[in-house]
């Protein structure tokens, strides 16, 4: 990267922070080094994949800051009151695995919105303040909402066991549909599996440790493999519903009547759905075009881990071969997760300032 287009991506990260700034956003910010521990329980060990890790001799093992997120929420429930509102502008650090043009070290402006007071508006604010960063940009917007999916999962009819791993996996489409093919009937056991469930005792002839895990370790998880065998299979119903929401695709008042459809018979997803109507209001009440803003029922599951909710991009055209230009999302949960299981309500969003001068450069 040469001098000239550094400076153009720290003017316009600047730029974007004033802006933020004015409506009444606190400038915030965090350690270029976070404790991976903290990391780690969130997103296990999956984020070694993407952080750039080091070893403390006091400190013991750090990440060097994979997003501005986690440490502002951290920040906000040791020492904020609500309502409040965060920005940020700093570099955050990624592994680039897959390509290598994409950088490992890049520039983020983000915006923290924690106000339980209308989770719509403030969904809506978050959006419509990017998009407005956005408005001479040549992006595409793409919504979505987790927090339906969530609702769909948690409402199936079937053991508590299998519903958590469905949950686990959200983030993983192969492996969250394996496990749906598995338990709608549709693939068998695994062959491995089938023979330690077999009768008699499989560990008859196993001491006390076997590699990491003690005798009774071992002997739990037979027992919650033997009980999950018992369990019925998802009904085709519930599976063919899942398969519909998961394929919904479309401008957003359109989507919203085919969830309501859905909802008729997928209850459980009945409140997350009302959830989107609300904020489509809100969204239109801040000057956003609903009638073509596109949703995605899907839309974040690969990257969004700890999203539980709204969700929403902006996307750069596909030949630039650019990574999102702003992302951004509603996390609850995360809230409640390092707030020591007190959360409140949150949102927020980042918007890329390299990929937007990436973008100006070749129009």
């Amino acid at each position: 990267m040469s001098g000239d287009q550094s400076r153009a991506i720290w003017d316009r990260a600047r730029a974007f922070q004033s802006v933020i700034a004015e409506q009444g956003a606190m400038v915030t910010d965090a350690d270029y080094l976070q404790p991976a521990d903290i990391l780690l329980d969130l997103y296990g060990e999956d984020i070694r994949a993407r952080a750039f890790t080091t070893q403390d001799p006091l400190r013991g093992e750090q990440m060097l800051r994979p997003d501005f997120t986690v440490p502002v929420v951290q920040a906000h429930m040791a020492h904020g009151a609500e309502p409040a509102r965060y920005t940020y502008m700093g570099k955050v650090f990624r592994k680039q695995e897959e390509d290598e043009n994409r950088p490992t070290e890049y520039v983020q402006v983000g915006y923290e919105v924690f106000d339980g007071s209308d989770p719509a508006a403030a969904d809506a604010e978050v959006f419509a303040t990017i998009a407005g960063l956005l408005a001479n940009v040549n992006v595409a917007p793409v919504t979505g909402d987790i927090g339906i999916l969530r609702a769909a999962v948690q409402g199936l009819d079937t053991s508590e066991r299998r519903r958590a791993a469905l949950m686990r996996h959200l983030w993983r489409p192969r492996r969250f549909k394996s496990l749906l093919d598995r338990f709608s009937g549709v693939l068998p056991v695994p062959v491995s599996r089938s023979a330690m469930l077999a009768q008699g005792d499989p560990l008859a002839n196993v001491g006390d440790v076997l590699g990491l895990r003690s005798r009774s370790e071992i002997a739990a998880r037979i027992d919650a493999l033997r009980e999950d065998a018992t369990t019925p299979p998802l009904s085709g119903m519930e599976r063919e519903l899942l398969d519909t929401l998961l394929a919904v695709r479309e401008t957003a008042p359109n989507a919203l009547t085919a969830l309501r459809d859905i909802s008729v018979d997928l209850g459980s997803i009945s409140g997350a759905v009302d959830g989107l109507a609300a904020r489509l209001d809100a969204l239109s009440a801040r000057g956003i075009d609903i009638d073509t803003l596109p949703f995605e029922t899907a839309y974040g599951r690969t990257s969004m881990e700890y999203y539980d909710g709204f969700v929403f991009g902006f996307e750069a055209p596909a030949h630039l071969n650019l990574p999102p230009v702003a992302t951004g999302g509603r996390y609850d949960a995360l809230t409640t997760v390092l707030g020591g299981g007190t959360g409140v309500p949150a949102v927020g969003g980042v918007i890329r300032p390299a990929a937007v001068v990436a973008m100006e450069e070749t129009q």
